[in-house]
């Protein structure tokens, strides 16, 4: 997969794409495309964790994006479009006939800051055990930066269960994460 390096856009011109697009603008559809694709892919991979998989839902989302641009009518084009891409993966996980375990083999955030691959590795296991629901949550809240209206809005849950389950996988993490915190603290 490969992405061009996105060109500093700001909010208004996004906007103005947004707009755009409901118009058919191929223009807007790339802007956004270039805004969005990354994060969009990162997504699906976590859920997926099968790039080829991730791969194709990434481009079915842009597609289904195109074609039902004029059903945009949300105040959040982001949570939009990552409805979206929720839900062809899931879609696609249904499909599957032989559904593994979902592992999210490249959820540490490559902004991570930290380069100690034992530690991200260590921080990835805890996600993986964490239950589906908690962990499409925290994905959304901690690696793809969206509020908690927003996902609600991916999910299709109320605010105040965006929030719980956010909460719930903080708490399940470090749980899970506290022989090493322990350890990290010692040494």
């Amino acid at each position: 997969m490969w992405f061009k390096k996105q060109n500093i856009i700001n909010e208004d011109e996004i906007l103005n794409a947004v707009t755009k697009l409901k118009e058919g603008s191929a223009e807007a559809f790339k802007i956004l495309y270039d805004v969005y694709g990354q994060k969009v892919y990162r997504y699906c991979l976590r859920l997926l964790s099968d790039p080829d998989l991730a791969n194709d839902c990434f481009q079915e989302t842009f597609v289904k994006v195109y074609e039902n641009r004029q059903s945009f009518k949300g105040i959040s084009f982001p949570a939009w479009l990552f409805r979206i891409a929720h839900n062809t993966c899931m879609s696609s996980l249904r499909n599957k006939k032989n559904t593994e375990e979902i592992q999210d083999i490249y959820f540490v955030n490559d902004n991570f800051g930290n380069d100690d691959f034992a530690l991200k590795r260590e921080i990835r296991n805890a996600i993986d055990k964490l239950p589906k629901a908690l962990k499409e949550a925290i994905l959304l809240r901690e690696y793809e930066d969206l509020s908690y209206n927003e996902i609600a809005e991916v999910l299709s849950i109320d605010v105040s269960l965006a929030k719980v389950r956010v909460f719930r996988a903080r708490v399940q993490l470090k749980s899970l994460l506290k022989p090493l915190i322990k350890e990290l603290n010692e040494s």
